[in-house]
């Protein structure tokens, strides 16, 4: 097992008299698991595996390693069960405690929110390393908010440009989060206010709907919901990809069985597409999942686009389910003009369907034209969407050779590594 230079803290300590069941809320139960579990689940999606430390009442502690051991030993993650302090900063105190001199950021999450996504932590991680300091998620405020007095008067309307919802997972440098632990003489909501105390400076970035905290039992059941939304997507998928694409069905079977079977290693694919430039004038642009309006644009039963034509081979080929050409054919006259977008869905499909996840893609558009470098982030923004993964976007010429140097067409060379989902298990506790 790997030493990871990140930690998530997972706080699951509280009682949560509100949600009114009689166990502690994170081990009520949601979906096949607990609030716990589903958490956990996120955590374990994360891009690069993180130590994990759950912060759990005492009297759980030893329950919770044995549900969780095997879980975090198939995803390759550190773990370590500790007991909750009589407040959030001293549950957080104690799991910091606890971390190898290895680990480097720190992203402390609550339980209670169970649906955060895994890009969510990915996104933080990031933003922390890149920053060099505190990162939380947060959302806009919508409602007008007002400021009112102890009888319930309204005093002022206050600006709500100026404010942020809060949400975790909240990252921060080690030693940053280490020093402001060690300073604090009061107790705050939440480790971005402790960090602040201390002088530290703190971001924000864009958080998540979905990452919401389950209070009441109307948050529960909101989280019910959309968990059995989820479900019954994955099934309807699974069965329209059976009835309108039979033989790709039969190999996500059989890769499914493989993977169940013992596979768990990463696999990577790589994918190559070329187009020409059309003789119609009129035709759009379209690459990288992105249109180029005054461009010319390029020959195919498709919308031509050569960099989401090759990522989705790089998934085909990682997953060991063929290739676009053998799937996707050009005799379907439901693809014809179809954009990149209708292409990743699909192939996002069938390697989740064959129970991998995808780590990362690269791509590397090949061409004269169109200059990707103004665009190059939105064009990694709307392909990470559709994929639920990083995409890295870059572009180069070949020196006036060949097709593409001639100027007659654009050629994309795409790498996408697949982690096998069931790295992460069916979690219980």
């Amino acid at each position: 097992m790997s030493a990871s230079t990140v930690a998530v803290i997972v706080v699951a300590a509280g009682s949560g008299q509100r949600l009114g069941h009689p166990e502690p809320k994170a081990f009520v139960p949601l979906g096949d698991g607990t609030i716990l579990s589903t958490a956990v689940h996120a955590v374990l999606g994360m891009h690069e595996v993180p130590h994990l430390v759950l912060v759990v009442p005492a009297e759980r502690v030893a329950d919770t390693a044995a549900a969780f051991r095997a879980v975090a030993e198939r995803a390759g993650a550190p773990l370590d069960v500790v007991a909750g302090g009589s407040t959030r900063q001293e549950s957080v105190a104690g799991g910091l405690a606890v971390l190898p001199h290895v680990v480097e950021t720190v992203l402390v999450h609550d339980a209670a929110r169970p649906l955060t996504p895994a890009a969510l932590f990915d996104e933080v991680v990031h933003a922390v390393q890149a920053r060099g300091h505190g990162v939380v998620p947060a959302l806009p405020v919508v409602d007008t908010v007002k400021r009112v007095d102890a009888g319930g008067r309204v005093v002022e309307t206050v600006d709500r440009s100026t404010l942020a919802a809060v949400q975790t997972p909240q990252g921060f440098p080690r030693d940053e989060l280490e020093r402001a632990y060690g300073e604090a003489s009061e107790e705050f909501t939440d480790d971005a206010a402790l960090a602040a105390a201390a002088g530290l400076p703190v971001d924000t970035v864009p958080g998540d709907a979905r990452a919401f905290k389950v209070t009441v039992p109307a948050d529960l059941d909101r989280a019910e919901r959309l968990l059995a939304d989820r479900r019954g997507r994955e099934a309807s998928a699974a069965a329209s990809l059976a009835q309108a694409e039979p033989e790709a069905a039969a190999g996500v079977a059989a890769v499914a069985g493989a993977v169940d079977g013992g596979a768990s290693v990463p696999r990577i694919g790589t994918g190559v597409d070329v187009h020409a430039f059309s003789d119609d004038p009129s035709t759009p642009l379209w690459i990288a999942g992105l249109e180029w309006p005054g461009e010319r644009g390029l020959a195919g039963h498709s919308d031509g686009d050569a960099a989401s034509h090759a990522i989705v081979d790089a998934l085909l080929a990682a997953a060991g389910l063929g290739d676009i050409g053998g799937i996707f054919g050009t005799d379907d006259p439901a693809l014809a003009g179809a954009h990149g977008a209708v292409f990743l869905a699909r192939a996002r499909a069938l390697v989740e369907a064959a129970g991998f996840r995808i780590g990362n893609v690269t791509v590397q558009v090949i061409g004269n034209r169109p200059r990707l470098s103004p665009r190059r982030a939105e064009a990694e923004r709307v392909l990470g969407e559709a994929l639920g993964a990083p995409v890295s976007v870059s572009g180069t010429t070949t020196d006036a050779l060949g097709l593409t140097g001639r100027g007659e067409g654009v050629a994309a060379l795409a790498t996408a590594l697949l982690v096998p989902a069931g790295a992460a298990g069916r979690l219980v506790g």
